[in-house]
């Protein structure tokens, strides 16, 4: 049986969430106050009493998120994954779980990647919309339709399961997009209260500050496969899972694709590592037949 360790991205995050590991734990409480210094200011603090509209915040929910997902995968006993994956940002939770990253190094890129995204949200108003029950390659369709006949940005960018994609770009654009996704049979489409358009062209701007950091730190030989967002396979190559990373920003997370892959790679039981359980009921979606767990 080999075992797939996933990642969660933005949106797991919750008040309160890793107060008991910093409690509890003193290998916890080092790691948070390691983070806290590389990042220049308490996110134990804002992620222990903070309110959900202060997770929300980019520049904090993904620091968040990776923090209590690393936390949590630490404190499996015995945790030897076969292949792991990220959604999103977890994708630098699973690198940190298979050695390329150093937990440093990961927080690190993790922070100047909500900056940058955040920077880039801020240039354009922009937003993402889930599209539930309608075919993938007739989302596509009504994506490059409206992006042909209004010049908006319209792409999809999370393939989460089969029957739910969410789509990203201007505000206008999605709009549009939405009410042609209805008419087209979708049983909802639903603009999401995200900052912005991510994984799309319009995170263009914060690929190139992105990309000069992951050039200047220092990833290490996996000691396993991680299944990449943008091209939904696995990957040992430290070069390309540096490129992938680059890439994600402005390309779509094929969760659908990549759990699939691993699934023919032989996984047949996933934990998720970190805060809540979207992750583990996306693949009991795609694929009844596995085992899937959570451990927060």
């Amino acid at each position: 049986m080999k075992q797939g360790f996933v990642f969660p991205g933005q949106g797991s995050q919750f008040p309160g969430m890793g107060k008991a590991h910093y409690d509890n734990s003193a290998f916890a409480k080092k790691l948070f106050e390691q983070a806290n210094e590389v990042l220049g200011f308490r996110i134990s603090d804002i992620m222990f009493n903070g309110t959900e509209e202060d997770l929300k915040q980019t520049n904090v929910t993904q620091p968040a998120v990776f923090l209590h997902s690393v936390i949590a995968y630490r404190t499996i006993e015995n945790a030897s994954p076969d292949m792991v994956a990220g959604h999103s940002l977890g994708e630098f939770s699973a690198l940190v779980a298979n050695g390329t990253l150093s937990f440093d190094d990961a927080i690190l890129l993790v922070s100047v990647r909500a900056r940058a995204m955040q920077k880039a949200c801020d240039v354009t108003p922009s937003t993402m919309a889930a599209v539930l029950n309608l075919a993938d390659d007739k989302v596509e369709a009504i994506c490059k339709e409206v992006t042909a006949e209004t010049g908006e940005v319209v792409v999809p960018a999370n393939y989460n399961c089969p029957g739910q994609l969410v789509i990203s770009g201007t505000k206008q654009g999605i709009d549009i997009a939405c009410e042609r996704m209805k008419a087209a049979g979708a049983k909802r489409a639903l603009v999401l209260p995200v900052g912005g358009a991510f994984h799309s062209p319009l995170m263009a701007p914060a690929r190139e500050e992105l990309q000069a950091a992951i050039e200047a730190t220092k990833f290490h030989s996996p000691t396993c496969a991680v299944y990449q967002n943008v091209v939904a396979k696995a990957v040992m190559d430290k070069d390309e899972i540096k490129q992938n990373l680059i890439d994600q920003l402005t390309g779509a997370v094929r969760w659908t694709q990549s759990v699939e892959a691993m699934i023919a790679d032989g996984a047949s039981r996933f934990v998720e590592a970190g805060p809540g359980k979207v992750l583990q009921g996306l693949i009991l979606k795609i694929n009844k037949t596995v085992e899937a767990e959570s451990v927060s």
